[in-house]
């Protein structure tokens, strides 16, 4: 039987989740009789003394395991030859920035194992963090709102808010917003940011987080269609929130006019052209949420800003890319942020980001480990999801042929390398590769 290490995180300081909590560490080692290590941690949210009160080994290092499991990307230096790694890779659009720590394991004849590709038959994704991206993201942006203001000269409910990481647990986040939603329903919004307008992409797991955090304001659900109708009504409430989901037919349209598919959008998306930033000059804010690689429109391009900008065409205040494609979806997302440094300014007539709160132009919020800032509530959810798949990962031989593995078909499917080359389903990497 393989033996599986939970890894100590190391890519970001403020990295503190664990694939597997110890209640299930404990179920997998007295129920399953699966032999599980734990590499020590000082930041993990969980501590070397619940592991080992668990029954896990807790050890110095993952020499001497087989499989290694971690949350984010590992140190190529880490790597050792002819293990199996799970862990969330960011390789499989290609992202340059880690096609060297794919090359290296290659080199070391490693299998790797990407969570994002764990799916079931009809391709949806049954492990992910992205519901409490969607949470710690949403109060983020509000945060982050208030304190733009803040800057603005504009006095606003929001600025009582604090980033996700600083409140104690997810209860005590969510009561702090419903006091802000109290305060709107009684005494209404500042006439400066009138009515203010929330865009939500997607309707995945990010954006039923998002959506969780809006509800304990006072917020009124409105359609695309009718979004450009509200600055036309002279009377609006200033006590409401208005919230606009936007689905993927709101995003583009094909190029020769057939009607909107959404299975022939994800196969042939360059058939399509960009509309959505026809809705942003009537948003306040837009929360970004969406799946993009290189194949789909923009949602946001910087010329869009730039001319919208120069004649005052748009009242978008921030910007919460929690998708954070950088220099993607969203053009003007030139990096992730960290939670140190979680917001920049970008100028659209100069075209240069400024971090922090300050200056001219259009706040962007794009921290790229959200859940993190939830580390105990995104780490249970997550060990939920991936209980059932340690078993099958404790017994599989995998110095056997891919065809022959013993695995579970999610699992197969997640595999990117075995023995160091591309499986079946990621030759198309090869060229990423070159």
């Amino acid at each position: 039987m393989n033996k599986i290490c939970i890894r100590h995180e190391d890519k970001y300081r403020h990295e503190r989740r664990s694939p597997l909590i110890p209640e299930h560490v404990k179920e997998l080692i007295r129920s399953k009789k699966v032999n599980i290590f734990v590499e020590s941690s000082e930041k993990r949210i969980f501590t070397d003394t619940e592991y080992a009160e668990a029954g896990a080994t807790i050890v110095k290092d993952t020499k001497d395991c087989n499989v290694i499991m971690g949350v984010k990307e590992i140190p190529m230096q880490h790597f050792e030859p002819e293990k199996t790694y799970v862990f969330f890779s960011h390789t499989i659009k290609g992202q340059p920035y880690n096609m060297p720590m794919l090359k290296r394991l290659m080199d070391l004849k490693c299998n790797l194992i990407d969570y994002e590709r764990i799916v079931n038959e009809r391709d949806q994704r049954m492990v992910f963090f992205g519901h409490y991206a969607g949470l710690a993201g949403m109060i983020d942006s509000l945060w982050s709102l208030g304190m733009r203001l803040k800057v603005l000269g504009i006095e606003s409910p929001f600025s009582k808010l604090k980033q996700a990481i600083h409140f104690h647990s997810l209860e005590e986040a969510f009561n702090a917003i419903s006091e802000v939603g109290y305060e709107i329903a009684g005494h209404g919004l500042p006439v400066e940011i009138h009515p203010l307008t929330i865009g939500i992409t997607g309707a995945g797991h990010v954006s039923a987080g998002v959506q969780e955090v809006l509800s304990l304001l006072p917020v009124k659900e409105i359609t695309p269609e009718n979004l450009h109708c509200l600055d036309k009504r002279r009377h609006l409430p200033k006590n409401l929130i208005y919230k606009v989901v936007f689905h993927k037919r709101h995003l583009a349209v094909h190029r020769e006019g057939r009607a909107f598919s959404d299975e022939d959008y994800k196969a042939h998306p360059e058939n399509y052209t960009g509309i959505f930033e026809n809705h942003l000059p009537n948003l306040s804010m837009l929360i970004n949420g969406i799946y993009w690689d290189a194949r789909f429109p923009r949602l946001v391009t910087k010329h869009y800003l730039r001319e919208a900008f120069a004649t005052g065409a748009s009242k978008l205040l921030v910007i919460g890319d929690i998708s954070c494609d950088v220099n993607g979806s969203i053009e003007i997302t030139h990096k992730g942020t960290g939670i140190d440094e979680p917001v920049f300014v970008y100028n659209p007539k100069t075209d240069r980001p400024t971090m922090g709160f300050e200056g001219e132009g259009i706040l962007v919020m794009a921290v790229d480990i959200l859940p993190t800032e939830l580390p105990r509530d995104a780490s249970r959810e997550f060990s939920d999801a991936v209980f059932t798949l340690i078993k099958p990962l404790a017994n599989c031989d995998f110095s056997r042929p891919f065809a022959e593995l013993n695995l579970p078909r999610p699992l197969k499917k997640a595999m990117i390398l075995h023995h160091g080359k591309l499986t079946h389903d990621y030759k198309y990497m090869q060229e990423f590769l070159m």
